[in-house]
């Protein structure tokens, strides 16, 4: 289903899925910054539009091995509506999936580390992974990277334990930061210490545009992640 689609049936979503928790499977296509270009037809709107409808499970995969799984979990069950978060860019083949995506909003830390923890979901957990390795490269810092899966819930177990050795937590989307899911996570930790930094794009209109400068213009590279998350130490 094209992101445009989604935005048409908003309301349908909402009322004819969401208040009686109706089964269903919606899956989004080219909501992604690595979607289609045209100013009438941007896709990165999609995670502050479905993530917050009550009722809803949102799910990113990373991969094509952890789509085919949320695809099948959510054609399987009949206690939620799913959405799914096709991923954007290249395709990308993992390792075969054995979680159980039913016992909703349970994270996976990928690298365990301390400092700094990297949330990159979706198509930006690559992201993560490749701003971890240079924080290790050129600051000697490990550190944890977390795959979250779920766009509209919290894992406030794995949030709260990263309190113990964590300075900073960095949040990545493939989407509009306002509304988004990093805005989740930094009211999770506003009451504590730790310093959260959010990172995705700002809300603008875009037409024609090339995937690598707005990612540089958001402060999206490896380099710039790196850099902004261990001022913050």
């Amino acid at each position: 289903m094209y992101k445009r689609q989604v935005q048409r049936t908003f309301d349908q979503i909402s009322q004819d899925l969401c208040i009686n928790n109706n089964a269903a499977t919606i899956v989004t296509f080219a909501g992604s910054v690595y979607g289609m270009n045209d100013v009438t037809h941007l896709g990165f709107q999609d995670i502050p539009m479905l993530s917050n409808i009550p009722n809803l499970v949102y799910l990113a995969p990373t991969t094509k091995e952890e789509y085919i799984a949320m695809l099948d979990w959510s054609i399987e069950q009949n206690e939620h509506p799913v959405a799914i978060k096709l991923p954007g860019g290249a395709m990308v083949s993992g390792s075969p999936v054995t979680k159980n995506f039913g016992d909703l909003n349970k994270y996976e830390v990928t690298q365990k580390g301390s400092k700094v923890a990297l949330l990159g979901l979706g198509t930006f957990y690559s992201l993560a992974n490749a701003a971890a390795d240079e924080m290790k490269s050129e600051l000697g810092i490990d550190a944890t990277v977390i795959n979250p899966y779920y766009i509209t819930g919290l894992d406030e177990e794995l949030l709260e334990s990263l309190k113990k050795d964590h300075d900073v937590v960095v949040t990545l989307e493939d989407g509009v930061l306002d509304g988004g899911f990093g805005e989740k996570i930094a009211r999770f930790y506003g009451p504590s210490d730790v310093k959260v930094i959010n990172f995705g794009l700002k809300k603008e209109f875009l037409d024609r545009y090339n995937p690598a400068d707005v990612l540089k213009e958001n402060r999206l590279t490896p380099e710039q992640i790196a850099e902004d998350a261990v001022a913050l130490i």
